[in-house]
């Protein structure tokens, strides 16, 4: 094949997905003159699973994207037709927004994003090589020979990388919703001496909706209460509860079909290569994994406005269509519904993140960054978070400046990218609360509080969303110190009518604003027609922030010196030349895991697997003090 020079930029992002769409507008905001490459101009931002944003842990995810100046939740704000609060009768901590997307909208509009942001060039273009100089990515080669040049390059390949979908046993090679697959730049990766291993994921079926018996089903409908997942979006905007969702459940005669045809699933085959998701286990694999449990729970979603394809959430699924088809006649509504698509497992090649810094930088591949799916993880948001800080790394390489990281107190993102260049993943990763220590701290409602600032000094944040975010800090700050002055006696006016409608407990003595706030049954907007506050009314999300901080601050308060404790870990560094061969006394088992982890923390270096607090002790010595006094520490009793 001919090869001819196509063009240079500063970066180019492979892949059009979630992470690459991210990647690429990062970078171009940043100024960077940005290419993005995908294989399908129609894929743009496409969902092949579930036509869903957010959800507990992924929903703050998408607010982090938005307080740094990315892109997926002002996307998905304009786009959704359900919105919903998760998690409502529990704490902020694992409150989560979700939100039901018209799945042709949202990419539809992600393209127009793209195509209309300065500094970007969207194109149509199957990688297939990287352009290497000595050890040092220099570019891009398509499969029609055209070379393009840049000083960083950003890999979002996602699950189309050798991508090989399986139906019964049906298999061939294609990437998500039988595209192109991305097969030689797998294989090229592979020459380079990249380590890769083998996932799967999968997807349900599609029905026709005329075909499904709602009456049989539970109505599940969106929040009447506006809630948008961008800081910047207008409770006006809200369009209400929109299209509602359904909810019905296997049964004993589904559970029976599944068995009865085990041997003909891909997963119990043997035709299945790669490792599938934990938590996102196809309904074959929950049937065998909980054989004790009657029934599972089915959603039927739509897909958008201008469709009558019905996704039908639970039944992810890669048994043969004739199975398929005789596992709806068995579910609740879904008797007579008619297939539009069989659901299929899909295999694809994952970059093992061990070989990657928490830049998302390929240790051994200057100007090499990898992103989303490509690094094991599972989900768009997932995908979208890093494909953001792959895209701000990469334009700050090329402008010279240090890397952006986010440490696991300060986001979920950080959370994320720790865990898996840290302690890597032996499965689709998913990010959950459960994940995050400091989860108090990481809420769904202080993002922009954490991160707005952040995404200012880099660029992304423009100077009036940044005012916008000094203002609202500045209100939550002040009203809390006038709640924390202001006592309330018990003659305060309307305060026995307000305890006996929230049957609380009258007080004896006066108290102050903010211990009365601190009652579970008070809320904010009750202490303001006790105490009105002079000035503008504060609005909702700020209310909030106000009532949470208060709420909470013991709790809060008790996180943060946990963080305060672990940061005097997080801040010693460990040099880049580190010889680990020449640090004695350490366990063989955590010297082999150091050497292939590369830490750049102590902090970082407690958390990878199989290195223990004595190898810590250790290592801590050893980068403060002369090697003598190692020895001590191995003596003691």
């Amino acid at each position: 094949m001919k090869t001819f020079e196509a063009g240079h930029y500063q970066v180019i992002v492979v892949g059009a997905g979630h992470a690459g769409s991210e990647a690429a507008l990062a970078s171009a905001r940043m100024g960077v003159e940005t290419l993005l490459l995908t294989l399908n101009l129609e894929m743009v931002a496409f969902m092949p699973c579930n036509p869903s944003i957010g959800g507990p842990a992924k929903g703050v995810v998408v607010r982090e994207i938005d307080a740094l100046g990315g892109q997926m939740g002002q996307n998905i704000d304009q786009t959704y037709i359900q919105m919903r609060m998760l998690n409502t009768s529990k704490g902020p901590a694992v409150q989560a927004l979700r939100a039901q997307a018209d799945k042709q909208a949202y990419a539809s509009l992600m393209r127009q994003t793209l195509e209309d942001t300065e500094h970007l060039t969207l194109k149509q273009g199957l990688v297939e090589r990287l352009i290497v100089e000595e050890g040092v990515i220099k570019g891009v080669i398509t499969s029609t020979g055209a070379m393009y040049y840049s000083d960083a390059v950003v890999l979002t390949a996602g699950t189309s990388s050798r991508g090989r979908i399986l139906i019964g046993d049906l298999a061939y090679s294609s990437g998500p919703n039988n595209t192109i697959p991305s097969i030689k730049l797998s294989e090229h990766l592979l020459e380079l001496g990249i380590e890769l291993v083998r996932f799967k994921t999968g997807t349900p079926m599609r029905v026709h909706r005329d075909s499904v018996n709602f009456e049989e089903t539970e109505i599940q409908p969106g929040d009447e209460q506006a809630n948008h997942f961008s800081y910047l979006t207008e409770d006006s905007a809200y369009k209400g509860p929109g299209e509602p969702c359904w909810l019905t459940h296997t049964n004993s005669q589904t559970h029976a079909l599944i068995r009865d045809n085990l041997d003909r699933a891909p997963m119990f085959s043997g035709m299945v290569e790669g490792v599938g998701a934990r938590y996102c286990p196809s309904i074959e694999d929950k049937i065998v994994r909980f054989a004790d449990k009657p029934r599972h729970q089915i959603f039927i979603e739509p897909e958008g406005l201008h469709t009558k394809e019905m996704y039908i959430q639970g039944l992810s699924t890669s048994m043969p269509e004739d199975v398929q088809l005789g596992m709806l006649k068995t579910v609740k509504g879904l008797e007579q519904a008619r297939l539009m698509r069989p659901g299929y497992a899909i295999e694809y090649d994952v970059v093992m993140p061990y070989q990657l810094g928490l830049s998302l930088e390929l240790k051994d591949f200057p100007g090499l960054f990898t992103a989303g799916q490509m690094n094991g993880t599972s989900g768009y948001e997932e995908a979208a978070g890093q494909g953001l800080i792959a895209g701000i790394n990469a334009a700050l390489k090329v402008q010279g400046k240090e890397p952006f990281i986010l440490r696991r107190d300060e986001a979920y993102i950080g959370v994320m990218i720790d865990d898996l260049v840290t302690k890597g993943t032996a499965e689709p990763y998913r990010l959950l609360t459960s994940r995050a220590e400091y989860r108090l701290l990481l809420r769904h409602d202080n993002a922009d509080l954490r991160l707005t600032s952040k995404g200012y000094k880099i660029g992304l944040v423009d100077e009036h969303r940044y005012r916008q975010y000094l203002k609202k800090h500045a209100q939550v700050q002040e009203e809390i110190e006038r709640l924390e002055q202001v006592r309330i006696k018990p003659s305060t006016p309307g305060l026995a009518e307000l305890f006996e409608r929230v049957n609380s407990t009258p007080l004896k003595d006066g108290i102050l604003a903010s211990e009365l706030l601190k009652r579970p049954e008070i809320h904010y907007q009750d202490l303001v027609q006790l105490i009105p506050k002079e000035g503008p009314i504060l609005d909702r999300q700020t209310a909030e922030q106000v009532s949470i901080q208060i709420k909470y601050a013991g709790y809060i308060a008790k996180a943060q010196r946990n963080v305060d404790k672990m940061k005097s870990l997080e801040e010693k560094q460990i040099p880049e030349d580190i010889d680990w061969d020449q640090i004695p006394n350490l366990a063989n088992e955590a010297r082999d895991r150091l050497k292939r982890i590369s830490p750049t923390s102590l902090g970082q270096a407690s958390r990878v697997s199989g290195v223990n607090p004595a190898d810590i002790a250790i290592l801590s010595v050893y980068l403060s003090q002369p090697y003598r006094n190692i020895a001590r520490i191995k003596d003691k009793p």
